[in-house]
């Protein structure tokens, strides 16, 4: 430190006197703190480390490892900057605001090994309470309107005074008025007046409208002529209004020279009419919906008196379109659980305003390439390609039926086709086939639904090898792997999350997803195929069955630096008719990265059974009608970048109905006995727009052992190398597992 100078370690607030009670100090003394200027150095654990940064790091470069790491560092905060005077102001003017009037403090310093410590000691006046909140009693428009709302005003009688309060309480009347067409009335148009006279300390608060107020702003408006600029440029800020440049369409004025856009576009976007009466909300609506379009990069609007209607307002939209067509060609690096490295190039086309209609064509293709460098069957290398093509318009397409929707989300109409060929050399081809068409819309920003009216799979397999075919002969797993699968019917997926609420203590999100194959279609051609009778359409066995799956999580905040995040998932399969258990690819699995992290990916159950296999088997991925799993993890902030976490995980899958070729697959009452377990650590760097995590998990509970040795805690040797090798599994992933 330079000569003379200390370093300011902080503060303390002491509270004195009998005027506040212990609930009333607990809260007042961190809120007087956190108004004391200039803050100190962070600390954790008690030491500085951004300070410690700092000092090694300070440099005259402009590059090198000492000027990148200087940015994580944080310049000390001398004494000599603390201004004592102001502080004590800032503590008085907040005791003001919270109620305590005519309030006093003063300050002292302790000093230690050059370390500087203010004491704030304070002295507040009794709080004062509210006893009456009186707002306009006139005739006026304006009065009667602001008094109209008093029945939902945030005080309440005998509460502390707060001036926070009454400012939101100005806030909340002028949003009301808004909704009313008070589209020029402002919060500072209302005063507030204090009356502490009344006694036993106590106030009225009384709400004026200012004297001198602008006319404008005691009229209600209504909506006049709507003009919308479709191909606005913010560069050029052109605005072509010549009578060739525009049309009508019902109550809007479109100016679009190129004619690029059909106007119901705009009509299904904007949420006013000619002649409605101002709103606020109407107002935010139209806003969003534009931007959810989908075509428009920037939408901004004003509204101006009308020059030819009496208190009304001219509404102007202007709409910077995005590029129509866009090309993006991606290189992605891959690894999986199964020891499978390779890389995939993916190529990406968007019109973004196909048919004029804001309609956007999606068509990507792709090509890749794995080969497995270690572990079982190393060799039997991947190549796959496809390519998919969707169509989404910007509301619902139903035939024969003309659907308006409110709310500040557009819904989406979306069909999708697509296919994949897949080569696993020396083993077998799969050629999969997938269509739909659906639905996706918003309630509002916390409720989202996705309804498919079909979702259609095909899968057929070729090229199969001997050496493959010889072991699917006896193993029925990996025989499904290549079965022709035919698979359509509707599903439905509901999302709610509130974790966007940052401030909130408790956050959760769920998904539920319900999946119906074959079920009208099988009304018209039954099939048993428990009794040897399997119906077919175009010669292919097409699949019958119900299934539900639910996502839960919770995230508790545990103080500013750490979180405690929950998850259960639950699934059912219930295949019926015309098939004897669930295809394949749409049965549950369990295990790797975002599981049972001390697992393998689908290397667990179902149930208690274990899959045996030998040098020159393949390992089929363990499948079941029915999941459950539990997750939980604490999650720490050690900087703004590094975090880590300790986490525990549970669960397995079960199959429907028994299986005499899996013994103990079948799910049971005594289910909970059956559950894997595993716990472990994690470090996660976390850099805003990518988050890589590294989990090291290792198993507690492995349900395939006999009953009453399944938990293997004592059996953990950390310090052995052969127990590490067989049981910690390392998890390398982006983004967090939930």
């Amino acid at each position: 430190m330079p000569k003379g100078e200390l370093l300011y370690v902080g503060s303390k607030i002491e509270i004195v006197g009998d005027s506040v009670t212990k609930q009333e100090k607990s809260i007042l003394e961190p809120e007087l703190k956190s108004v004391l200027r200039p803050r100190p150095n962070s600390t954790f654990l008690g030491l500085r480390p951004k300070l410690w940064i700092y000092n090694i790091t300070k440099t005259d470069k402009k590059k090198g490892l000492k000027h990148f790491l200087s940015k994580y560092g944080q310049a000390p905060v001398y004494f000599s900057k603390v201004d004592l005077d102001y502080n004590i102001k800032l503590i008085t003017n907040r005791l003001d605001n919270r109620g305590f009037f005519k309030g006093k403090a003063n300050v002292d310093t302790t000093s230690k090994n050059k370390r500087v410590t203010a004491i704030y000691q304070v002295q507040p006046n009794f709080q004062y309470k509210i006893r009456n909140v009186i707002f306009p009693k006139d005739s006026s428009k304006l009065a009667l309107a602001v008094a109209a709302t008093e029945e939902n005003t945030y005080f309440k009688a005998g509460e502390s005074y707060d001036l926070d309060k009454i400012k939101a309480e100005r806030d909340r009347i002028d949003a009301r008025l808004k909704e009313q067409g008070f589209f020029y009335f402002g919060p500072d148009y209302l005063l507030a007046q204090v009356d502490s006279t009344v006694g036993k300390h106590q106030v009225d608060i009384i709400f004026k409208i200012k004297n001198e107020i602008p006319n404008p702003a005691k009229r209600t408006y209504s909506i006049g002529k709507i003009y919308v600029f479709p191909d606005y440029s913010l560069k050029d800020d052109t605005l072509e209004t010549n009578q060739d440049s525009l049309y009508k369409y019902k109550d809007l004025i479109v100016i679009d020279p190129e004619k690029n856009y059909k106007p119901q576009i705009f009509d299904n976007a904007l949420q006013f009419q000619k002649g409605d009466i101002y709103n606020r909300t109407d107002h935010n609506l139209s806003l969003n919906r534009l931007v959810n379009v989908g075509v428009f990069k920037f939408v901004k609007n004003e509204f101006r008196p009308s020059d030819s209607l009496y208190s009304a307002l001219d509404a102007y939209y202007y709409l910077t379109p995005l590029p129509k067509k866009s090309i993006k060609v991606e290189l992605l690096g891959k690894t999986n659980s199964a020891n499978y490295t390779g890389s995939e190039v993916n190529l990406n086309w968007t019109n973004r305003n196909t048919f004029r209609g804001a309609e956007q064509l999606k068509i990507s293709a792709f090509v890749g390439a794995e080969t497995q460098v270690s572990g079982q069957n190393a060799g039997y290398n991947v190549f796959r390609f496809g390519g998919d093509a969707s169509l989404t318009w910007p509301k619902f397409v139903i035939p024969f039926v003309k659907l308006n929707t409110t709310g500040a989300f557009t819904p989406k109409t979306v069909s999708t086709v697509g296919f994949e060929f897949q080569n696993r050399a020396k083993l077998y081809t799969l050629n999969t086939y997938r269509g739909s068409f659906g639905y996706i819309w918003k309630e509002n920003i916390k409720k989202e639904h996705e309804f498919k009216l079909t979702e259609i799979t095909y899968v057929n397999s070729s090229n199969i090898s001997q050496e493959y075919q010889s072991q699917a002969d006896t193993v029925p797993s990996l025989q499904r792997v290549i079965n022709k699968q035919l698979i359509f019917g509707p599903t439905y997926r509901y999302t709610y999350t509130n974790t966007t609420e940052a401030q909130k203590k408790n956050t959760f999100y769920f998904e539920g997803r319900a999946d119906l194959a074959g079920n009208i279609y099988g009304l018209f051609n039954k099939g048993n195929v428990l009794n040897g009778d399997t119906a077919r359409l175009f010669q292919v066995p097409f699949s019958q069955y119900a299934k539900v799956e639910t996502d839960f999580r919770h995230y508790l905040k545990l103080g500013n630096k750490g979180t405690l995040a929950s998850r259960i998932i639950t699934g059912f399969g219930l295949p019926y008719a015309n098939s004897a258990q669930m295809p394949f690819i749409k049965q549950f699995f369990i295990g790797g990265a975002n599981s049972l992290r001390g697992f393998r990916a689908r290397s667990i159950g179902p149930g208690i059974y274990k899959q045996e296999t030998s040098a020159d088997s393949f390992l089929p991925d363990q499948s079941g009608d029915i999941k459950l799993e539990f997750n939980t993890e604490y999650r720490a902030d050690f900087t703004s970048i590094f975090k880590g976490a300790v986490f525990l995980d549970a669960g397995n899958i079960w199959l429907l109905n028994q299986d005499v070729q899996k013994p103990g697959a079948s799910f049971s009452k005594s289910f909970m006995s059956e559950l894997a377990m595993d716990a472990g650590v994690g470090a996660r760097i976390d850099i805003t727009f990518l988050i890589l995590r590294l989990d090291v998990a290792f198993p507690i509970r492995n349900p395939y052992l006999p009953k009453g040795d399944r938990w293997v805690i004592n059996d953990i040797r950390f310090g052995e190398s052969a127990w590490r090798k067989e049981n910690l599994v390392y998890n390398l992933a982006i983004g967090y597992p939930f």
